[in-house]
């Protein structure tokens, strides 16, 4: 049963958030048990301080211990400051109060418990043929030490799995390096053009069998959020401030209005629905809001689109998402121009392997896999997901990318030319130039990452969704 509801026309009220988690946890019964709550990291739009709030006040009196790891995949570590700006309070060394909130050190191969392995034969029927070999599924052991876990996350379109969430916490979450790699490479097998916002996929399959796993038993909210001031983001970059007084000032002169609800709106997003529940099922009822949502079909593809990243994405590793998003609405030969002033990193974890295979679209890499079979799985696919779709030569070593993907960050051009992506000054860059256009196929993607845009007519939608349905099979 889930526990939850959810609108694409209002946001929930603060009472009606309180309201669910409430109900929530009189019907987990973990009266006297240790509670572990997964939850997301910086990257991900989320009222985590306002959902922090309310698991402090209405869980932890009632049970053992309370404590919170975040789920970094392989995102770089987190702070003590921003630990306490994800869940707003105070944080020392990974301590807030008595509640630990820590880091999922994914980096430490010691830092992981083997749960099994899925076998081959299981892996060629979930993965519908297309790859077939034992995937082995560890996870953070600290999962070990509680009684019950809970995941708290936000769903959105998404570039591997189809839609964000649910069991993906633990997978890749909190996983161990082979089955993230494996997941990965299996949704850039498939495309991010193909799989992401398209429900059920083949990845979710392998996560949700790798979660049937899991020695513990768990439950998820699964949240719907939206950030009500996308535009703001772009006058506040467009007007180049950086400093907290500056954009304080811009803010003001912006006339900016608060937040409608403070309680659920404070950290970056108003919910529009929440769900709790078994993993698969409050996932499913988030990730059909969040396609009604989260989804913009548009009439004709746009040629060029700038898209404006947020200052949570602080590397390339997370900003590709202002690739992912759009590229299904480029045409042929078009361009993506991601923005990203503040931005000065390729990956501060995979940085060093990414210089050395740059990017490329897939077949790039399976064209010559004797070459590339040993780097990471997952970075290969992060590599082929911001490149995007295209074809590769192998006679003539020629590649051919459907669409431009070009840097206007921090990163220089002679890096953007050696990891094959391109350069644009982002001092050149006039956001007010790209405004309105949208009759020329020029559009500028306010706060980008999380809405998905889509050609209303695309001619392989019924295809895709009827291979890639919102049914677990």
């Amino acid at each position: 049963m889930v526990i939850g509801k959810g609108s694409a026309e209002r946001n929930l009220s603060p009472d009606e958030v309180r309201s669910i988690v409430a109900e929530a946890v009189e019907s987990a019964h973990v009266n006297g048990k240790r509670v572990l709550i997964i939850i997301p990291d910086g990257t991900r739009t989320m009222p985590m301080p306002a959902m922090f709030g309310l698991f402090q006040e209405l869980l932890r009196p009632r049970v053992k211990a309370l404590d919170y790891l975040v789920a970094l995949g392989t995102h770089a570590l987190m702070t003590d400051a921003q630990l306490t700006k994800l869940v707003g309070r105070p944080v020392v060394n990974e301590m807030a109060g008595d509640t630990h909130v820590f880091n999922h050190h994914w980096e430490k191969p010691d830092a992981f418990v083997h749960l099994g392995a899925i076998p081959a034969s299981e892996i060629r029927g979930l993965t519908r043929g297309m790859m077939a070999r034992d995937v082995p599924v560890g996870l953070n052991k600290l999962i070990l030490d509680y009684d019950q876990i809970f995941i708290c996350g936000p769903v959105f379109p998404h570039e591997v799995v189809g839609f964000s969430g649910g069991n993906k916490y633990f997978f890749p979450g909190i996983a161990s390096p082979e089955i993230i790699n494996f997941t990965h490479w299996l949704g850039a097998l498939i495309t991010n053009f193909e799989v992401i916002g398209s429900g059920y996929t083949p990845v979710r399959a392998v996560i949700d069998r790798a979660a049937s796993m899991i020695p513990r038993p768990t439950s998820c909210f699964a949240l719907v959020v939206a950030h009500e001031d996308a535009a703001n983001e772009i006058e506040i970059l467009a007007s180049g401030v950086k400093t907290p007084a500056e954009k304080s000032a811009v803010m003001s002169e912006l006339k900016l209005r608060p937040p409608k609800s403070p309680k659920i709106s404070a950290s970056a997003g108003s919910v529009a629905g929440l769900y709790f529940g078994a993993a698969q099922e409050a996932w499913e009822a988030a990730s059909k809001l969040s396609a009604k949502k989260h989804i913009v079909y548009v009439e004709k593809p746009f040629r060029r689109v700038l898209s404006v990243m947020p200052e949570m994405y602080r590397d390339l590793w997370t900003a590709g998402k202002g690739m992912y998003k759009i590229e299904p609405a480029v045409a042929d030969g078009g361009e993506v121009v991601i923005y990203s002033p503040h931005l000065t990193e390729i990956s501060y974890s995979y940085g060093n392997v990414l210089r050395e295979i740059g990017y490329h679209c897939r077949d790039y890499f399976l064209k010559q896999w004797d070459r590339f079979k040993d780097y990471p799985g997952g970075v290969l696919a992060h590599s082929t997901h911001v490149k995007g779709l295209g074809t590769y030569d192998a006679t003539t070593g020629i590649e051919t990318p459907r669409i431009r993907v070009t840097l206007a960050t921090g990163i220089p051009e002679d890096v953007c030319d050696a990891i094959n992506l391109g350069y644009l000054d982002p001092a050149s860059v006039r956001v007010d130039e790209w405004r309105g256009r949208e009759g020329e196929g020029v559009m500028v993607a306010p706060r980008a990452g999380e809405v998905l845009y889509r050609l209303r007519s695309d001619p392989h939608k019924v295809e895709r969704d009827r291979s890639l349905a919102f049914s677990r099979r």
